[in-house]
């Protein structure tokens, strides 16, 4: 196919508004590329118009503004146009007060925000708003200014009218472009600079009145506390100002005569000066309407009534006239009356002073107090009366007392396969006000951690020894509460047999009982414990529920009667011993008190059934065990069986109806021990001389403190995990350490 054209008549003719000039209709001749490319772009779809970069504009902001008496006000035009589709919110002017706003003559909503106005406008779509807008004017002697915010616009101009002729005005950013001036005014035309706030001020003759200044009239609260010690006589005045008109820079508070001043402070104080039976204090915001104050003042050498005699001898009398403010309108106040030491306290009212009781005055006053309350009253000054609190006390000698007392501690100690041993004592504190516990620990330990009802504090190490604390910030114990610290004690590494020695640290406080358990490896068998510290099993064990109650050691199967446990009967582990309880009808009997004892060695545990009248205790070695079952509108039954230690025993027991001292003793293939005769004498005699507890279950304390180790201790001990526990106790502990010897070989 040869290179060839193609003709085609185009007839253009115009449409709409098209100004372009037109070429003429005739025929045009076009290769055959050329015809395919025009196909090709017909055939191709029209590209979507892109989303306009901003939604809206600001073209140009028109300012009318005039200046009337102390304001300035007008109108401004805002000219601009939304590109995008929809409502679109647009930002219109900013720092000025707007009264209404309109578009093409009708009201439009304008909405506040952080100190601006915008408006809802629908686009696309040019708009013009017109705000009505008002500024504050400032005048001051001889010049009258204002600060005007600048809209963001492309353009802006200012037309601003202020009264007087001739009147020179100035901005600060901006150029004025024209001014006018007639009929007593002037008139200026300016540009400004968008979105940025000029200053325009020009000189006048207005000037501000004078403002009389206003009497001062206030209203004082002041509430005292007076301090009666050995070497002084002091107190601290709490004082709250309302001022209900004017505006002071300063208050003047009479003080009594023969006081020093020791401290004045307070939020709104800038100064305080010293008078002649006066203080002077400079507030710091005289448009305040509230000022506190605290002002202390002691007096020293205070002589008694009969022979000048110092303050600390055994009479005394004080006169003390409490602290006014000068021009007060109204005054009412507190008094608190706190004496150091022992003493009785007589106190003698005058000026208006009512006595009240303690638990009536302000938790702010009684809290400034740090000795014991005496006497309260309240008050309200009358005019030209002095409040006076006539004071007259006999102190007595002092005695010592006891600031602090443990009720119990429970000491736990794991000892490793290395020798060193990890130990947890926890003491139930009564405390008055001793803030640390003094312990003195044995040579090589260290203490690791330490807590106060529950939560942890920072011991610390002084001159004489470690300290810990009783107290924390924020904590006021209202009786017992529990304190805990942990030590590590490095030791003597274990050999194949030889003797061993665990002791206690010194404390600075009276234990009314010690309890010590102490966990050993299972590898090593003990014997022979000797120390300051006597077995636990060695306590009587009583035919009755009050001697069961105060055996010390812990229950191991049910902690609380009438709470059932996860104890499956029917699979009890090895060293385990339980049961059901039941009356003579089968009914199950819960809260049945059960002691179990080991006959050969006198070891004793002790549970409660639960209300399934189910009862379990473990670490029961073989041999003869009784069973003893205490409940209440019951016998009392005393059974004994054989156990083995390899597997568990069951031993389901009925109880008969009837009085708690009568007993039923059943026996099985050998003697029951008889507690009346000398049987059980026998026992514990054996128990003393060998004067070492047959192995036993660890309690929880142990596991706590095992799991104590891991994570929670900032130390790495390979504590034993499988052991045997060894119970002692030790009653009355005052400040002395408690040793533990015992003997041991390898198994």
């Amino acid at each position: 196919m040869t290179n060839r054209g193609l003709l085609f008549v185009i007839t253009v003719s115009a449409m709409g508004q098209n100004n372009l000039p037109l070429p003429a209709a005739g025929n045009v001749t076009l290769p055959l590329e050329e015809y395919t490319k025009l196909v090709e772009l017909a055939r191709q779809q029209p590209k979507k118009s892109e989303a306009p970069p901003l939604p809206y504009i600001v073209k140009n902001a028109r300012m009318n503004l005039q200046v009337a008496g102390e304001a300035v006000s007008g109108t401004i035009t805002l000219e601009g146009e939304v590109f995008a589709k929809g409502d679109r919110k647009v930002p219109l002017v900013t720092g000025m007060i707007v009264v209404d706003a309109q578009q093409q003559g009708r009201e439009l909503a304008i909405e506040q925000e952080g100190g601006g106005h915008t408006a809802l406008l629908p686009g696309p779509g040019e708009f013009a708003v017109t705000l009505r807008t008002g500024l504050p004017l400032s005048i001051e002697p001889g010049r009258a200014s204002f600060n005007l915010p600048v809209p963001a616009a492309g353009a802006t101009q200012l037309t601003l009218t202020v009264p007087g002729d001739q009147t020179q005005v100035n901005l600060s950013a901006g150029l004025i472009t024209s001014r006018s001036s007639g009929q007593g005014r002037t008139v200026i035309e300016a540009t400004l600079v968008p979105g940025e706030t000029t200053n325009l001020w020009w000189a006048s003759r207005l000037t501000s009145p004078p403002v009389a200044p206003k009497e001062v009239r206030f209203l004082s609260d002041i509430k005292t506390l007076i301090s009666v010690s050995e070497a002084e006589l002091s107190f601290a005045a709490l004082a709250e100002i309302t001022v209900v008109q004017g505006e002071p820079s300063q208050l003047v508070v009479h003080a009594p005569e023969g006081y020093e001043l020791t401290g004045a402070t307070g939020p709104t104080l800038a100064s305080s000066d010293v008078q002649p039976n006066a203080i002077r204090l400079t507030l710091t915001d005289p448009a305040a309407r509230s000022h506190q104050f605290l002002i202390s003042m002691v007096k020293a050498n205070i002589t008694s009534r009969a022979d000048d005699r110092p303050l600390s001898s055994a009479n005394s009398t004080a006169e003390i006239p409490l602290v006014t403010f000068q021009g007060t309108q109204r005054e009412t106040g507190e008094v608190l009356v706190e004496g150091d030491g022992t003493m009785e306290l007589t106190a003698t009212e005058r000026g208006g002073l009512r006595r009240m009781d303690l638990k009536e005055t302000s938790p702010y006053l009684r809290s400034l107090a740090r000795a014991p309350l005496h006497v309260a009253f309240r008050y309200q000054k009358r005019p030209a009366e002095t409040p006076v609190v006539a004071l007259e006390w006999v102190r007595f000698p002092d005695s010592g007392v006891l600031s602090a007392v443990a009720q119990r501690a429970v000491v736990t100690t794991l000892v490793t396969t290395e020798g060193s041993s990890l130990t947890e004592v926890k003491l139930t504190l009564k405390n008055q006000s001793q803030p640390f516990l003094k312990v003195e620990f044995p040579a090589g330990a260290s203490i690791l951690s330490a807590d106060v009802a529950g939560e942890k504090v920072k011991p610390v190490q002084g001159a004489d020894g470690n300290r810990v604390p009783l107290l924390r910030p924020g904590f006021r114990p209202a009786g017992s509460y529990a304190i805990s610290f942990v030590f590590l004690h490095a030791g003597a590494p274990f050999a194949k047999k030889g003797g061993g020695e665990l002791s206690l640290p010194k404390m600075d406080i009276p234990i009314g009982i010690l309890e010590w358990e102490v966990f050993l490896p299972e590898r090593y068998k003990v014997a022979d414990f000797g120390g300051d510290a006597l077995s636990a099993q060695l306590l009587p064990a009583g035919n009755n529920e009050e001697i069961a109650e105060a055996l010390p050691l812990r229950v191991t199967g049910f902690d609380r009667p009438g709470v059932a446990n996860d104890v499956n009967l029917n699979s009890l582990r090895a060293g385990q011993v339980g049961g059901i309880v039941t009356d003579p009808s089968g009914a199950l009997v819960s809260g049945a008190n059960i002691a179990v004892v080991h006959v050969d060695t006198g070891l004793t545990q002790r549970t409660s059934a639960d209300r399934s009248g189910r009862w379990m205790v473990s670490g029961i070695p073989s041999g003869r065990v009784s069973i003893t079952v205490i409940s209440p509108g019951f016998q009392m039954l005393r059974q004994e069986i054989q156990h083995d230690a390899n597997r568990g025993t069951r031993r389901d027991v009925s109880i008969q109806v009837g009085s708690a001292a009568e007993t039923v003793t059943i026996t099985a293939t050998a003697p029951l021990l008889n507690t009346e005769s000398g049987e059980l004498a026998r026992v514990q005699r054996n128990a003393r001389q060998n004067a070492a507890p047959a192995d036993t279950a660890a309690s929880s304390n142990v596991t706590d403190l095992q799991r104590r180790v891991v994570g929670v201790l900032p130390i790495a001990v390979n504590v034993p995990r499988t052991g045997n526990s060894y119970r002692f106790v030790r009653p009355v502990v005052v400040d002395e350490e408690t040793k533990l010897t015992f003997t041991y070989r390898s198994k």
